[in-house]
């Protein structure tokens, strides 16, 4: 029996689309190339520790309603450790903690804020006025713009963007504030910090992303569907997916969760020709992020993640509540794609010796560098602008799509939930978890943003 649906890939957007489909009652065929699910969002076997490890430290807040949907349907509610606060830490071990204090939101923050350490008054000042500022921004001002430009518009200090600005932008959204499209740097702004201290909360997996997909599986083949994994995709078109081997299936509906660059190869129209929703992606590019594991032989992080402040490294995490395994991320990583391991490890020990007084004299006693050299999209003003719709004949799925978030794992889920909603004949939103929306004072000082176009 033909399936009722064909989604060809098996990372975030085709797991949220598969399992939805699923659950509303479709024959659903998974189709990923790789052995295991998760695209970029998964783990592999480490050969010499034998350890699995993550390609690369993902993270949710409590903004990613759809995401955090996700796991729960998989099982997997259980999946994220919530922390309420971020350390920022400069050279010699100074740290500056930012958590919510009593004032209502968008004042949620503004009494730690204002014991950063490594601002001056006069930069704490710039930013709180900047940031309310942001708050109700209206979008004329920063369509096709950079969030740079907008942050210069707004007269922020050359410190505060160095400092302060650039290390939550470049961590969000992989792109300095001088190449990401400033709508994806508002969005995160407005509701990862503005919005209140429950979409604030930062999630960090408490094991492998590999196993957070178990499931998916089983939910398929309730409703007589199944997940093919070593199934590399050569062509999709309306109601048909043609495999590397040669094997067609026919199906009612295809939805596309490739990557866009594989997108704009594999999508067809119904005379065969490019799908034109994709062609503004054609030259588009990535925006690579490297990810590097370190083993200590005693305890040196005291807390589950930390901004490591004007170092080359930008985020530390212990490992599954490992203080002696880090997980240490370069964003916007162009610069390091050149470097070999060993250059990769010495410069992430300089900084995490630097910054961490309990690793001065630790020893390193295991080091691994993966390069994702296109971990995500670069959400520049032209890629902003060329992001299509996921409707059509052939469906489409990806944090790509034009859904108004940055390349998220929320992104990701959203569109594969809208997809799933399309391929079912509902309209894309029917299936969206709603946002928590603004708390407190926010709900009058804090615009919505604009749908996904």
């Amino acid at each position: 029996m033909s399936p009722d649906v064909v989604i060809a890939g098996g990372g975030l957007a085709g797991i949220a689309a598969g399992v939805r489909a699923a659950e509303g009652g479709a024959r659903v065929v998974l189709l990923e190339t790789r052995a295991r699910l998760g695209g970029r969002a998964t783990s592999h076997v480490d050969q010499a520790s034998g350890e699995p490890i993550d390609n690369c430290q993902h993270v949710a807040m409590g903004c990613c309603t759809n995401y955090v949907d996700l796991l729960a349907r998989l099982g997997a509610a259980d999946a994220l450790d919530w922390t309420a606060e971020q350390h920022w830490i400069e050279a010699g071990g100074r740290v500056s903690r930012v958590a919510p204090g009593g004032l209502p939101p968008p004042g949620h923050f503004l009494s730690s804020f204002f014991g950063l350490r490594f601002l001056s008054t006069r930069e704490k000042v710039a930013v709180a006025r900047g940031a309310l500022a942001l708050g109700r921004l209206p979008e004329s001002r920063w369509l096709g713009r950079t969030f740079g430009d907008v942050l210069r518009d707004l007269r922020q200090p050359r410190g505060t963007i160095r400092r302060f600005w650039e290390p939550i932008i470049v961590s969000a959204c992989n792109l300095s504030v001088d190449r990401v499209a400033a709508c994806l740097a508002v969005k995160v702004v407005r509701e990862g910090f503005l919005a209140g201290p429950a979409s604030a909360r930062v999630g960090v997996p408490n094991r492998p992303l590999v196993d957070l997909y178990d499931r998916v599986a089983e939910l398929l083949a309730a409703s007589g569907g199944a997940v093919r994994t070593g199934a590399g995709v050569e062509r999709l078109a309306p109601g048909r997916a043609v495999l590397r081997s040669g094997e067609e299936i026919a199906c009612d509906r295809v939805i596309c969760a490739l990557p866009f660059e594989r997108a704009l190869d594999a999508v067809r129209t119904d005379d065969g020709g490019a799908d034109p929703r994709l062609q503004g992606l054609a030259g588009m590019t990535h925006s690579p992020i490297v990810g590097v594991h370190l083993g200590f032989d005693r305890d040196v992080l005291p807390w589950p993640h930390a901004v490591l402040v004007e170092r080359e490294t930008d985020w530390l995490f212990s490992v599954h509540g490992n203080a002696s395994r880090l997980h240490a991320v370069k964003s916007a990583a162009e610069s390091w794609l050149g470097l070999a391991e060993a250059e990769i490890l010495r410069r992430v020990e300089t900084d995490v010796r630097a910054c961490l007084p309990d690793a001065t004299d630790a020893r390193v006693v295991w080091g691994r560098a993966i390069k994702e050299k296109r971990a995500t999209f670069a959400g520049t003003p032209g890629f902003e602008a060329a992001r299509p719709h996921a409707e059509g004949a052939v469906v489409l799925a990806g944090d790509y799509v034009a859904t108004g978030w940055p390349a998220t794992m929320e992104g990701a889920t959203r569109s594969g939930y809208g997809a799933a909603a399309i391929a079912l004949g509902r309209e894309p939103g029917d299936m969206l978890v709603a946002d928590l929306g603004p708390e407190g004072l926010s709900r009058w000082m804090v615009r919505p943003m604009p749908e996904g176009r």
